[in-house]
């Protein structure tokens, strides 16, 4: 039988694909250990090869999906590995610290910020986040390791300002408390006190008010 070259081609490719989902089935098994929080079988596959900083089809990493989908056994296992990655991002640039502070995980936040995670970052930070999730804990947490106040999102949005829209009054007056910028205002124009009255936060609105004619006032 005469060996023609499309032949060949075709069972070189048919080959590669093979060998392809032969290497990606557990980085799937992997993922969705994760996913439901067994920590032996993402042990397991780590201790056969597979790299804890593997991302997801979704540019995801482990230790950040961890924390999103509430799998606390393995974000203890992925922590204690060596060479893991605490300050990897994902596709739209959020780290396990990030979604820590989100999820108003004080112990993770510790714990991650004790292996190195980055306090501060350029464009969304941990305490954007933690404004947004509401946890005025996280947020004086993140205060207390030097976390840039007046931070500014890609279209220049602060921390208070988030928290004023998306978090709790404590989260917002932790941060106004600690010196944020009630005057401040994002590339839209709007203050904090409008993030507030956009949701209907008249109280809090009123607040933020006052307290940036209070520091106008001061100058």
């Amino acid at each position: 039988m005469t060996f023609r070259p499309a032949l060949a081609i075709g069972l070189i490719s048919a080959s590669l694909w093979l060998g392809a989902c032969a290497h990606a089935a557990p980085s799937v098994d992997f993922f969705r250990a994760v996913n439901i929080d067994r920590a032996p079988m993402v042990v397991d596959l780590v201790k056969a090869g597979l790299d804890p900083n593997v991302r997801s089809e979704q540019g995801h990493y482990a230790l950040y999906l961890a924390l999103r989908d509430g799998s606390p056994n393995v974000f203890n296992a992925l922590l204690a590995m060596p060479g893991i990655n605490v300050n990897a991002t994902n596709d739209v640039g959020e780290t396990p610290l990030m979604m820590a502070a989100l999820r108003q995980n004080i112990g993770a936040m510790n714990a991650l910020i004790k292996q190195g995670a980055s306090i501060n970052k350029t464009g969304w930070t941990p305490l954007h986040y933690a404004g947004t999730g509401g946890s005025a804990e996280a947020v004086q947490l993140l205060l207390a390791q030097k976390a840039d106040i007046e931070a500014k999102s890609p279209n220049g949005s602060t921390p208070l300002m988030m928290a004023a829209r998306y978090g709790s009054d404590e989260s917002t007056l932790a941060l106004l408390k600690a010196g944020a910028s009630p005057v401040a205002r994002n590339e839209q124009g709007l203050t904090a006190a409008d993030f507030a009255r956009s949701v209907g936060r008249d109280s809090l609105a009123a607040q933020l008010d006052r307290a940036a004619k209070a520091s106008a006032s001061a100058k």
